[in-house]
């Protein structure tokens, strides 16, 4: 279901073992090992780095995963809606991705459940694939309801045309891990950076960076948004191959809604 830009690990992936941010939740939780996308801290040896990681390893729910077009359920399902307001710019760097914490910025509510928006940050290449293919990023957006539950919504981001909004955060991206810039004067709206369509591909999964907490709910947008060759390269100058491999999707089911 924690980061010149991009704390999940849903969230980093954005929490303790669910902390708020999916890189402070989807990339690091008050960490008791170090981890990375290389080597042997690397995606395939986290499980093996905490016992706090251990579901990276034998977790069933396991995020990203590819998503079969052609596999999906096809459920006419309630719209997400989405309250986003714009909110001051504070933009962190943490190593493994450049994330935007979003403070009382709005919202978005999935069948009924409101899930406040906590941060945002990014991965390059993708973590979700479609029918195989990686996109050049992927935004995360991650949420978190009044009881701790988290829903992350996943917006590909292919080559095409330069994302005002992305002008605003790469502007400010630190591009020294352990930095962030909180910067007077200039908000950013999370809004601006969702695609005119909401409709998803929704399944149960985790974070994707350690722990990998499951009963994350994810929705990936199926239209992405656009960014520059020279914004998607500059994003990459400061941060890349913060992707974790596909896991297995094992007995799980995604739908895909409107």
């Amino acid at each position: 279901m924690k980061q010149g830009l991009l704390t999940l690990a849903l969230i980093s992936g954005l929490l303790g073992c669910q902390s708020t941010h999916d890189d402070k939740a989807h990339s690091s939780t008050p960490t008791k090992a170090s981890w990375s996308y290389t080597g042997s801290t690397g995606p395939a040896h986290w499980g093996d780095l905490s016992a706090d990681y251990a579901l990276a390893r034998t977790g069933k729910h396991q995020s990203p995963i590819d998503i079969s077009t052609a596999r999906c359920a096809r459920k006419d399902l309630p719209p997400m809606k989405v309250s986003y307001a714009p909110t001051s710019l504070e933009i962190l760097n943490n190593g493994h991705t450049v994330e935007d914490d979003y403070h009382n910025g709005g919202s978005i509510t999935v069948d009924g459940q409101a899930y406040k928006l906590a941060q945002f940050h990014f991965h390059s290449p993708s973590e979700h694939t479609i029918d195989g293919q990686h996109a050049p990023m992927e935004m995360h957006l991650v949420h978190k309801d009044a009881a701790g539950k988290l829903a992350v919504v996943g917006v590909m981001i292919r080559e095409g045309r330069t994302n005002p909004e992305l002008a605003t955060l790469w502007q400010h991206m630190p591009t020294t891990a352990g930095r962030t810039e909180a910067v007077s004067g200039v908000n950013v709206n999370a809004a601006k950076l969702l695609p005119a369509s909401l409709a998803s591909y929704r399944y149960s999964g985790s974070l994707t960076t350690p722990p990998c907490s499951e009963q994350v709910d994810w929705m990936v947008l199926q239209q992405p948004i656009e960014a520059s060759a020279d914004q998607i390269a500059a994003f990459r100058q400061v941060i890349s191959g913060n992707n974790r491999p596909t896991q297995p999707l094992n007995d799980r089911v995604v739908t895909a809604s409107n």
